[in-house]
């Protein structure tokens, strides 16, 4: 079905995220057609995934690059200020 998708619309590869993937990515057929992209490790600080970026070159192949979360005894917690950013206003 997707490869008939991609055909008919001159697509090569339907690439979406969204959706947990806990290496990273998910190719969802034999043909690559479709592929998942997560991209935020340790979802909810409790899932354990690891994330992922889909690079695509000139040649239009991707190629992922995989990466972990941050221990949390290295992770940065942004001071509180009180205030709201501008943008919820």
């Amino acid at each position: 079905m997707a490869s008939e998708f991609n055909h008919v619309n001159g697509l090569q590869l339907i690439a979406r995220a969204h959706q947990l993937v806990n290496e990273g990515f998910k190719w969802h057929f034999r043909d690559k057609s479709v592929v998942t992209v997560w991209s935020a490790p340790n979802y909810c600080y409790r899932c354990g995934n690891v994330a992922s970026i889909m690079n695509l070159g000139e040649d239009l192949n991707p190629k992922f690059t995989i990466f972990s979360a941050v221990p949390d005894d290295q992770r940065a917690v942004p001071g509180a200020t009180g205030r709201r950013a501008d943008y919820f206003l």
